[in-house]
């Protein structure tokens, strides 16, 4: 079992940043795979990033490629989600989640856990 807190998320000005973090618990973390997704209102979740778990490939939404970042720290248990000129359609509930499996994965079907969610908003 995996737990994952998220935070970090909060209300920008559109071309602001933020960086979300998110801790993971209980087995171990370098042993999986991470990604980001995201939900707006009345919208299916749809996959941001992903890192593999030995931080060698990083794969992105063709809509936030070249702004937004994925890491990780293994020795933090913590993936983070760096992200730049924030724009108004980036409003969402941002989760992290956890994939125990390698290669490219990009369905919410592929992560076993899911942290709660952190609310990002961008203003216009």
């Amino acid at each position: 079992q995996v737990q994952l807190v998220e935070s970090g998320g909060g209300l920008v000005q559109a071309g602001g940043s933020l960086r979300l973090s998110c801790v993971a618990s209980g087995r171990t973390f370098s042993r999986y795979s991470m990604g980001w997704f995201r939900q707006a209102p009345g919208k299916v979740r749809e996959f941001v990033a992903r890192i593999t778990w030995s931080e060698v490939r990083t794969y992105y939404a063709d809509s936030v490629k070249g702004r937004f970042a994925i890491s990780r720290d293994n020795a933090k248990n913590t993936v983070y989600l760096r992200m730049d000129n924030l724009k108004p359609e980036d409003t969402a509930v941002y989760y992290c989640a956890a994939d125990p499996r390698v290669g490219i994965r990009f369905g919410p079907a592929d992560y076993d856990y899911w942290g709660q969610g952190t609310q990002v908003t961008v203003s216009s």
